[in-house]
């Protein structure tokens, strides 16, 4: 969420970073909302200090003529102003109540402000960063990874569809035992540089999309599992561990010395998404499930760049570990989630498309999301609480990582030799048809 002070004192700053999203964010209705907003607020607070002054008297009048056999005249009238003070009070309360329920709803579909040096426009306008050297370029008739999968008997597409309908599939032996690998490979990693493990419930409540930003913009993409009366979800699955993550401390009063903190989580993602016929959309590049490691930090607001800097090479780390060609893009502000403030993509290299796929988003939502769950961090100092930055990145997304992996180790033989990293877990050395 963004503060409303800002938007009040600059609205001209906030106007012309939201049109780098091309978003129109309607200021001039928003600042007239907000005004009356603020007067219904004042008059409450007027009738309620009026109401109090009245109930005072009563009781000064009360405790001066405790011995009277009857209420005095000037008791009496005082009563009648209660009275009614009492049903004009719940009148501007209840005014008050539709202001600020239109209020809040403005300011919770106001994405983040990009940026100054996130570039504007869409996809179009996304900056490569680097590139890891050049695309290999293979001395024989490639495979792409969907026959590849096939194939080597890794991933089970067909009875995936069976069990769950399009957009599912099931890795099977060796397929089965490298995904695990991967994902054992990277929690090892990023719990050895400090991370905390969490394995956090798959299904959330409400509050923890809302915090995320995913709510209420993004509320039917998510799998529910409950709704409320009206309609909005009460629980749904998680599509990433970064909203069960940016959770953990919603309405939490943090400590500066227990900053920063830093969680690493495995879980599957569902999300309302499938492939279709096209190798780019085929095999495990895109699905309903699929398994993913998340990185979230708590930091404080100074130390917030480089925290993104860090998990940027982290991501980076996990990719060139494996051996993988990639590249690192900064996204243009309307490419960006809402929630963010600046993202990098880590993408690998897909030579049957001749095209880059992404495995991670590393991303910063600056005090976007603590806004939204009041989580605050108190001042070794004694000053006044704060919010927190929280940042998120995927270290990695294994269903992207598996095509690329197999498109870029393959050899002419038909086999595909493993990164010699992932065998500690349990993959084989190489991958060849049964």
């Amino acid at each position: 969420m963004l503060d409303v002070t800002l938007i009040r004192r600059h609205p001209d700053r906030v106007r012309d970073a939201l049109r780098k999203r091309g978003v129109d964010a309607g200021l001039p209705a928003f600042l007239a909302l907000d005004a009356e907003f603020r007067e219904a607020h004042a008059a409450v607070e007027r009738l309620r200090a009026e109401r109090r002054r009245v109930s005072s008297e009563i009781a000064a009048h009360r405790r001066a003529d405790a011995g009277a056999a009857a209420v005095p005249q000037d008791v009496a009238g005082l009563l009648a102003d209660a009275a009614r003070l009492a049903d004009r009070v719940a009148e501007a309360e209840a005014a008050f109540a539709l202001l600020a329920r239109r209020h809040q709803d403005v300011l919770d579909a106001l994405p983040n402000l990009p940026d100054d040096d996130v570039p504007a426009g869409g996809k179009e306008g996304n900056e490569v960063v680097r590139t890891a050297g050049e695309p290999p370029v293979p001395g024989f008739p490639a495979k792409d990874h969907v026959t590849l999968t096939e194939e080597l008997g890794l991933v089970d597409h067909r009875r995936g569809v069976a069990l769950a309908g399009s957009g599912n599939w099931v890795y099977r032996g060796a397929g089965a035992a490298l995904e695990w690998a991967l994902l054992n490979h990277f929690l090892d990693m990023h719990r050895r540089a400090g991370y905390e493990f969490v394995l956090p419930p798959h299904q959330l409540a409400w509050e923890a999309g809302y915090t995320a930003g995913q709510f209420p913009k993004f509320a039917d993409e998510v799998y529910v599992t409950e709704r409320r009366a009206d309609g909005r979800p009460e629980r749904f699955l998680l599509p990433t561990a970064e909203t069960a993550l940016v959770s953990l401390h919603r309405g939490e009063t943090l400590d500066e010395r227990d900053l920063p903190l830093k969680y690493v989580s495995y879980t599957p993602c569902y999300r309302k998404e499938a492939g279709g016929y096209r190798t780019a959309e085929r095999g495990t590049l895109r699905g309903h499930q699929f398994n993913k490691v998340e990185m979230v930090q708590y930091v404080r607001p100074e130390d917030s760049a480089a925290a993104q800097r860090e998990l940027l090479a982290r991501a980076e780390e996990s990719v060139a570990g494996l051996g993988l060609h990639h590249r690192v893009v900064k996204l243009a502000a309307g490419d960006t989630s809402p929630a963010q403030a600046k993202t990098y993509d880590v993408e690998v290299w897909l030579p049957s498309l001749g095209a880059y796929a992404e495995v991670s988003s590393v991303s910063n939502a600056r005090d976007y999301q603590a806004r939204r769950g009041l989580i605050r961090y108190r001042p070794a100092d004694g000053g006044k609480p704060r919010y927190v930055h929280t940042l998120n990145a995927s270290g990695l997304a294994t269903s992207r990582l598996l095509p690329a992996l197999l498109e870029q180790h393959q050899r002419c033989d038909g086999t595909v030799a493993v990164p010699e990293v992932l065998r500690r877990w349990g993959a084989p050395a190489l991958l060849r048809a049964r």
